[in-house]
C-alpha cells in the first residue's frame, strides 16, 4: 500500500508523519517523527518502486547528523497463506559508520504492531480506530 501519498500517508499516520512522498525511482521520502520532544525528519531518494511487491527509500535525519552514509528502509509486501506478509528492513545500518551498533538498537523500539494493524486495516478497506 505505498502506491499513492495518500494511502501511505495513512499507514505512517501512527507514530510518524509523512510529509512528501513521490511514488516513483528517484522520489523523495520526507518524514517526522517526535522524539524527546523534538520533531526530527529523516527520509531520502526512492531507489525501489514496485508496488504493490516492493518500496525502498534511503534515510538519513535531515540534516545529516555525522552518519557516514544514508541507510535503507524496505517494506516488501507478498502474498501469503490468503493473506499478506509484510516484511520491513531496515538495513545497511553500518552506514552510519561508528556506533552503527548504538543507532541500531534505538531503532529496535520504533516500530511496532500499531503500523500492522493500520496496513491490516488499509488492507481490507475497514477503518482503525485511533491509535
Amino acid at each position: 500500500e505505498f502506491e499513492s501519498f495518500e494511502k501511505l500517508k495513512v499507514w505512517f499516520g501512527r507514530g510518524h508523519r509523512l510529509l512528501q512522498f513521490e511514488p516513483r525511482v528517484g522520489g523523495d521520502v520526507l518524514l517526522e517523527v517526535d522524539h524527546e520532544g523534538q520533531a526530527l525528519r529523516y527520509g531520502g531518494p526512492v531507489k525501489v518502486f514496485a508496488p504493490p511487491s516492493e518500496l525502498t527509500f534511503e534515510n538519513d535525519w535531515i540534516p545529516n547528523t555525522g552518519w557516514l552514509a544514508p541507510t535503507l528502509i524496505t517494506f516488501c509486501l507478498t502474498p501469503a497463506l490468503g493473506g499478506t506478509l509484510v516484511e520491513l528492513f531496515h538495513h545497511s545500518i553500518e552506514n552510519v559508520g561508528p556506533g552503527a551498533d548504538e543507532t541500531h538498537a534505538g531503532f529496535e523500539g520504533g516500530w511496532d504492531t500499531r503500523h500492522l494493524v493500520v496496513l491490516k486495516a488499509i488492507v481490507e478497506g475497514t477503518t482503525v480506530d485511533a491509535l
